[in-house]
């Protein structure tokens, strides 16, 4: 039979490093990193914003199942599943449109596998991060089908 403080005493208990000990990456590679993401990401208010102003040359695709879609999407979004995007259904937009594409949040990987197809077929693309939940963590409005 074991006792537990003297087994915590027996090990070996690793700290990890302060953050100032951590590598940390030099402002020009940070400069590239962010402006990456930032090429490739859009948030919930910023797409709000966009949306109001009526901004050409973008279509908001919701990428997650029509039900969900039905239940409640973003204003202007369009359903399309992440598994039905193809050349066909893209082909509606011209070839300089940016899709926009979102699911239900941090938690799904809808958008994302949305976004490689996208891109897969040379199109533009960025994920809104958050999704369906960034929007209403925002206190932005969903809309929902009758």
């Amino acid at each position: 039979m074991s006792t537990y403080p003297q087994e915590l005493e027996a090990r070996t208990i690793v700290t990890r490093q302060s953050l100032a000990q951590e590598p940390v990456a030099q402002p020009a590679e940070a400069v590239a990193h962010y402006e990456t993401l930032l090429s490739l990401e859009a948030d919930c208010w910023d797409v709000s914003e966009a949306l109001k102003r009526g901004e050409k040359g973008f279509v908001l695709l919701d990428v997650r199942s029509p039900a969900s879609f039905s239940a409640g999407h973003v204003p202007g979004a369009i359903s399309l599943p992440h598994g039905k995007i193809t050349e066909r259904a893209l082909a509606l937009h011209p070839a300089d449109t940016l899709f926009v594409v979102y699911c239900n949040g941090t938690h799904c990987n809808g958008a994302d596998r949305a976004a490689l197809r996208i891109a897969r077929l040379g199109r533009k693309v960025k994920k809104m991060i958050g999704g369906v939940e960034g929007w209403k963590d925002e206190g932005l409005a969903l809309a929902a089908d009758d």
